[in-house]
């Protein structure tokens, strides 16, 4: 694994990661199959799913009956991949993912495309900020907020064997390069992207490119921040957390979601149990989601860069 950020953006967009990889996915393993609901299309399967009808199922506007369809199949054997907007993977059919994947342990990897302010023009309707807490407090589940193309293909090939709910939040555009291509990413391990003494940022998905930033930003002004990927929300790396509390003793969380039941409810977790420092977040303020693009949805909702480093000069200050 090697990081490459430079504030640069991937060429590449993550729909694009998800159109190549999951046919490649499906063609290395018979077991795999692949589900959507009326949304190949947004993601490049669809020409490649006509062809191959006994493997890509086009459940339609159904996304509840989708996960019922899926976990009939992870049942059987089968190890599917589910996918379709981020509020449609969530809250839409929770009760169906609870009960038919969790509760009678059918493992299947669901993805939800277009998460928090990555919505955008889909509005506010369509805008989760709310599916980690969800998924987080399915037992046993594996919840990733992707960093950047190359995580988003490392993950989704673990994903695949991993046992349990697998559920990963990516956005369908471009991201901030971070990672090398090729890199393999371990779910359940934090990667520092940047070491910093003064305070530690620990972040995930489009906030990992906030957070650099705003530790660039501080750096001129003396401070030295710390970066963490945690990308794997649950399970969450207690242990790096816990380090970086102990050897920093001031804490940032910025995470594209609310602030409750997100990254910075689990790591606030760690904090009280195991060393409780100064802590703040840079999240959504128990709001719902609304029209806009994203430059603008991220201004709106206290996520960019100079929120990053306000709320670090806060902690500092708590931290005397």
């Amino acid at each position: 694994m090697k990081i490459v950020y430079n504030g640069e953006m991937d060429p590449r967009m993550c729909k694009s990661v998800l159109g190549e990889v999951i046919p490649k996915l499906v063609a290395e393993d018979p077991d795999v199959v692949y589900l959507d609901a009326d949304l190949m299309s947004c993601i490049g399967t669809a020409k490649w799913a006509r062809s191959n009808p006994d493997r890509a199922i086009n459940c339609g506007i159904a996304e509840a009956n989708m996960i019922g369809v899926a976990c009939g199949l992870a049942s059987a054997g089968f190890k599917p991949i589910v996918h379709t907007f981020g509020p449609f993977a969530s809250r839409r059919c929770y009760d169906q993912v609870f009960l038919s994947a969790g509760y009678a342990k059918n493992d299947i990897t669901v993805i939800g495309t277009d998460p928090g302010v990555t919505a955008t023009m889909n509005g506010g309707t369509h805008m989760p900020f709310e599916d980690i807490a969800l998924y987080r407090a399915l037992p046993g589940s594996t919840v990733i907020d992707v960093t950047d193309p190359t995580l988003l293909e490392s993950v989704l090939r673990q994903c695949v064997n991993r046992p349990g709910v697998k559920f990963i939040r990516v956005g369908r555009k471009q991201y901030a390069k971070v990672y090398e291509a090729g890199s393999e990413l371990p779910i359940g391990k934090a990667v520092t992207l940047r070491e910093g003494t003064d305070a530690v940022i620990f972040a995930a998905g489009v906030m990992i490119d906030q957070a650099m930033k705003a530790a660039e930003a501080l750096a001129a002004e003396g401070v030295s921040a710390a970066v963490v990927d945690l990308f794997t929300v649950k399970p969450l790396d207690r242990e790096a957390v816990a380090a970086w509390a102990k050897k920093t003793g001031a804490v940032v969380v910025a995470e594209n979601h609310n602030r409750y039941g997100g990254l910075f409810s689990a790591v606030s977790e760690v904090l009280a149990e195991e060393c409780p420092v100064p802590a703040a977040c840079v999240a959504v303020e128990d709001e719902f989601g609304e029209v806009g693009p994203q430059d603008y949805l991220q201004e709106r909702f206290g996520l960019t860069a100079a929120h990053v480093a306000e709320q670090v000069r806060a902690v500092l200050a708590r931290k005397g």
